[in-house]
């Protein structure tokens, strides 16, 4: 247990000032994500330094695919989030604290999960599986040692931390892939929160200077509509046409692991409708082998990188340019700020 960050006392209760739902929290309960509690009128992090999944991934599992493509990340997370998804994949260790769980998971500091990222050979940190933001003090410790040893850090979110909590991380924070889940009326009924702060988050990622990409997970029914994802690319297009968009494919879990998986084909039809939208890369997940795996050049068209799944089996980048018409293809491409 550790003392949060970004709360003040109001009497009693603890105002947590860490994400978006602003809770206050009365003394003796817990904020929504179910891992930050109100102790004697002081708000603690009860998830800092138990890590409650850690291991070495390819990057482009995140998904990311404009940032150090074909390069390991070491992935941590703990338990709770600050969402209620009901097709949440990670339910186990994201819900349980919601749900009256224990808060469990192997006890670890900055330096033991900097120390592994770097035996292992990987080049950055993903905090992920669930939502980074719940167990931010540990995060932004480990981003701060990570950094100082050459390593890079990224989020894989939902994007609702708050405007000072992001602020506070960017100087270490290198990438973010934020989920847009749907219009406002998805997120309420779905998630339990609300669409027009992630949209602003995802602006303040790209002003801060740090790397974003994007992924809608297309629930059939819910937010696979052509209107609804020609709304959702023209939303990312008006922030920057260049942020990779990732389009995935649905298969059913946890609340909804009665409904159906989603096509192919309407994931593709989702795709061109990105393109069309004006964005320059959109992506097709969990479809191994498909084309749209792949990075092209915006501007002539070239195969840039090949995938299969989450393995790189070509990559022809030259400097960060296309090699065939030498435009510069949006990303990170080597350890750095450069983008």
């Amino acid at each position: 247990m550790k003392e949060a960050l970004l709360w003040e006392a109001s009497g009693e209760s603890a105002g947590c000032l860490l994400c978006n739902h602003f809770c206050v929290v009365k003394r003796g309960c817990r904020g929504r994500c179910g891992v930050r509690e109100n102790r004697d009128g002081r708000l603690y992090s009860l998830s800092y330094g138990r890590l409650a999944a850690e291991g070495v991934d390819p990057i482009e599992k995140k998904p990311f695919f404009h940032f150090l493509p074909s390069s390991l990340s070491y992935s941590i997370s703990s338990a709770g989030c600050n969402f209620s998804c009901g097709f949440c994949q990670n339910y186990m260790i994201s819900q349980s604290a919601r749900e009256g769980g224990l808060i469990s998971g192997r006890k670890a500091e900055p330096e033991d999960v900097v120390s592994a990222a770097l035996s292992c050979g990987c080049s950055s940190i993903s905090y992920t599986y669930t939502e980074p933001t719940v167990f931010f003090e540990f995060a932004l410790e480990t981003a701060m040692l990570a950094r100082k040893k050459g390593l890079m850090n990224n989020f894989v979110t939902n994007g609702y931390m708050s405007g000072r909590a992001l602020e506070m991380i960017s100087p270490y924070l290198d990438a973010a892939n934020v989920d847009l889940k749907g219009d406002d009326s998805f997120y309420r009924e779905i998630c339990g929160a609300r669409m027009g702060p992630v949209v602003e988050n995802i602006g303040r990622m790209k002003k801060l200077g740090i790397w974003v990409e994007v992924t809608t997970l297309l629930v059939p029914g819910y937010n696979d509509s052509d209107e609804k994802v020609r709304e959702l690319a023209g939303v990312i297009r008006d922030i920057d046409p260049f942020i990779p968009w990732h389009v995935s494919r649905f298969f059913p879990a946890y609340r909804m692991s009665g409904h159906y998986p989603g096509s192919v084909e309407g994931l593709e039809r989702a795709r061109k409708a990105g393109f069309d939208s004006g964005l320059k890369y959109v992506y097709a997940g969990n479809v191994p082998g498909s084309e749209g795996e792949n990075t092209f050049c915006h501007s002539c068209g070239s195969l840039l990188i090949k995938r299969y799944g989450f393995r790189v089996s070509e990559k022809r980048l030259r400097d960060g340019m296309c090699p065939a018409c030498n435009s510069p293809v949006a990303g990170v491409f080597k350890k750095g700020r450069e983008k």
